[in-house]
């Protein structure tokens, strides 16, 4: 707990700075901290919007969850809805009974998210199944598969719930670092093999017993003291057949062979926000918002743009070989995969984007306001 507050603190006295920053150049005319202005674009658009929702503010580490044939989303206030992805059609409605800290992962049938209180509360098509309280924080969505409910803590304990009547079945302690990020980590599933983030390493653990399998490392942590070594592993991480790759913070990013439990490659790069990745490149940025494109295969650099720095984006999901990807005022950026050029850009309602999600061949984004975009790249 004091570890993750240390973070948080750190975070708001950096966040300060920038406020600080911000007035300074404000008044002097420093550019150097501006935006990148919008690139002028011409051609036919390369997606569209094809339906839109609108729910609360989001004002936690959303993770929309795709089972099935749908989007399951959730809000600041507890509201948690599953969303045909065709159309955008309500299939069904819960309420959490609090706001929410974290959420949501899904099943389709399940769906967990964590409240303000700390509580992970289980709901069963939509109607509260059950709560309990977890020992320490989370910030990082629940993964639900299995009819088992995993949760991932701040001090990266790993806790296995029955997902029918909330009976706790194993934890997993293992040594922490001495600092852990105030952010969501990593939680997915590979075959019958649960992946969790553990500082900068990724770890394969036994869903049934809670032991665990096998662990590599995404970044060597380097550095003279314990912030500058901070290399936590943030979401999402994402999976193509038997590798996942995922972020270090302002560390590398880099890729792992789940089936043998070995790091494949991982190249130094700072930022903060997770990746996204298809069956040829992994796409990231950096801590100025330049994206860069690695091979899949080895990590080899496809192309790097810089037209998008400055601009708090989200991370990026890959569909139909286009990279999408949203920014602060709300517009979502569509990029060739395999040169990184501008292609389209579609606007939302103005606010952040805080996540795009893909299922299929429909991309939700979730913005700060509560509004929710399906996007068809074509």
């Amino acid at each position: 707990m004091k570890r993750a507050v240390l973070i948080s603190l750190l975070t708001a006295s950096l966040a300060g700075c920038s406020t600080i920053s911000s007035t300074w150049n404000s008044w002097f005319g420093n550019d150097k901290n501006k935006p990148a202005a919008l690139e002028t674009l011409s051609g036919p658009a390369s997606g569209r919007i094809v339906w839109s929702a609108k729910g609360d503010n989001i004002n936690f580490p959303l993770s929309i969850a795709t089972p099935g044939d749908r989007f399951v989303v959730a809000s600041s206030d507890g509201t948690v809805r599953a969303l045909a992805a065709a159309d955008g059609r309500e299939l069904w409605r819960g309420d959490a009974g609090a706001k929410l800290l974290a959420g949501i992962g899904s099943d389709g049938r399940f769906a967990a998210v964590v409240n303000r209180d700390n509580e992970l509360v289980v709901l069963d098509a939509g109607k509260v199944a059950w709560k309990k309280a977890l020992p320490t924080p989370v910030v990082a969505a629940p993964l639900v598969a299995g009819e088992r409910i995993f949760a991932l803590t701040l001090d990266r304990q790993v806790l296995a719930f029955d997902a029918l009547d909330g009976r706790k079945i194993w934890e997993l302690k293992r040594p922490g670092e001495p600092l852990t990020l105030a952010k969501a980590g990593v939680l997915l599933a590979y075959k019958d093999t649960l992946v969790v983030g553990q500082g900068s390493r990724l770890a394969g653990v036994d869903p049934l017993k809670g032991s665990l399998r096998w662990e590599t490392s995404v970044a060597t942590p380097r550095g003279t003291n314990e912030v500058e070594r901070l290399a936590d592993l943030v979401g999402p991480a994402v999976r193509q057949g038997e590798l996942v790759c995922a972020r270090a913070f302002q560390s590398s990013v880099g890729c792992i062979n789940a089936e043998r439990g070995s790091t494949l490659w991982n190249r130094v790069v700072g930022g903060t926000n997770g990746v996204g990745a298809d069956d040829q490149v992994v796409v990231a940025g950096d801590a100025s918002d330049r994206l860069s494109a690695w091979k899949l295969v080895n990590g080899d650099l496809a192309w790097s743009a810089d037209q998008f720095q400055l601009r708090k984006l989200s991370e990026p999901v890959l569909s139909a070989k286009q990279v999408l990807i949203g920014d602060f005022e709300g517009q979502v950026h569509l990029l060739d995969r395999d040169t990184g050029k501008t292609r389209s850009r579609l606007a939302t309602d103005g606010s952040p984007v805080v996540t795009i999600a893909l299922l299929g061949d429909t991309a939700l984004a979730a913005t700060k306001s509560g509004g929710l975009f399906a996007i068809k790249a074509e």
